[in-house]
């Protein structure tokens, strides 16, 4: 942390970063789920078809950014060059050189030089072998990584600003207002959301933003009863009347006195929601309703493991990756719950970090 960076943020904050640093657990948790969702975001330098760089007779080329026909390294063809050809290659080579990324494979590129069926088993060039159709399962998962944290962050904002809404217009106004919506909240929430996830996309062709709308359906009530909650034990506090008396707007109360005391329940609750919305995507994925098939997804890949149970490498290094991430996500919410919980007081700073914490 830098020194300084924290100098004007108010006392409560920085009894709160220091409650979540307290957990250690959580801290280190939050830092290695960070390095490998940023690791993930920069997946085609990692594994790609493409080579990173290209020195063909004294030039340099970008394929990874820019596509080149195959004319350009002494080709015949004037469609973009495939520089897993052999000719290609040695084209190139005879008047240059390729770095390639660390994983040489895309999420859909199939190892056709394997003379063993698939799934094969993990090897040198295939660090945790293919899948049943050849194709790196490495790549896959990285990329199926980072659909799947930015499918569950893009819902978790999106249901949390919908499910705060509605919880504040519930708990401010009350009355017929609450009573209706609880109702509903009831009936809604009775539904199989599972089932019905299913059926809807089954009429549609799934993709990443069908999905998202049709799990947006059922993910905003996960908000709904904390935000009532401190809406319905703020409305009627003194500052909140004092502002009605001043002539102050509802959505200007709502938004600007009584939301940032709800803000604290849902900044706790955020990431048990990114975690069940990655589940969600996955079980889908899983039984074949999630993404268009192709589309690198962790619940495809167990999928796949359950179908070749004489590959467990399939199986093992989904469970793996999924079980490493949600743990990740669970432990960070922890600390976020105890950085936010008011009954803690600050903890002792940490001999190794206590000039840091000065800092603050």
């Amino acid at each position: 942390m830098v020194p300084g960076i924290f100098k004007n943020v108010s006392p409560l904050t920085k009894r709160r970063i220091r409650n979540f640093r307290a957990n250690r657990r959580g801290w280190w948790s939050l830092w290695l789920f960070l390095l490998l969702f940023t690791l993930s975001l920069f997946a085609e330098f990692i594994a790609n078809d493409k080579p990173l760089l290209v020195s063909y007779a004294g030039d340099l080329y970008t394929p990874i950014f820019k596509e080149y026909p195959e004319t350009t390294f002494g080709g015949i063809f004037e469609t973009e060059a495939d520089y897993r050809d052999p000719f290609v290659i040695d084209s190139i080579e005879e008047a240059g050189w390729i770095l390639w990324p660390p994983i040489p494979y895309s999420y859909d590129t199939p190892n056709t030089d394997l003379s063993i069926t698939f799934p094969s088993p993990p090897t040198l060039e295939n660090w945790l072998g293919t899948d049943d159709q050849g194709r790196d399962v490495a790549a896959r998962l990285l990329y199926g990584f980072r659909i799947s944290v930015l499918f569950g962050l893009t819902l978790t904002l999106v249901s949390s600003v919908v499910g705060v809404i509605a919880g504040g217009i519930q708990g401010y106004f009350g009355g017929k207002v609450d009573l209706l919506f609880q109702r509903f909240m009831e009936i809604w929430s009775g539904l199989p959301i599972l089932y019905l996830l299913i059926i809807l996309s089954a009429l549609v062709d799934p993709n990443f933003w069908w999905l998202l709308g049709l799990m947006l359906l059922f993910s905003w009530m996960g908000l709904v009863g904390v935000v009532r909650a401190e809406f319905l034990r703020a409305r009627n506090f003194d500052y909140v009347r004092a502002a009605r008396a001043l002539g102050v707007s509802d959505p200007m109360i709502m938004f600007r006195h009584v939301l940032p005391n709800a803000m604290v329940a849902t900044l706790t609750f955020l990431p048990f929601i990114l975690t069940a919305s990655i589940t969600t995507l996955t079980s889908l994925d899983f039984l074949g309703f999630g993404m268009p098939p192709g589309s690198p997804s962790l619940g495809e890949l167990l999928n796949q493991g359950k179908s070749n149970i004489q590959a467990p490498w399939l199986g093992f290094t989904a469970f793996a990756v999924l079980a490493l991430m949600l743990s990740l996500l669970i432990f960070i919410g922890e600390a976020a719950r105890d950085a936010f919980d008011p009954r803690k007081g600050a903890p002792a700073p940490v001999a190794e970090n206590s000039a840091e914490i000065e800092e603050l």
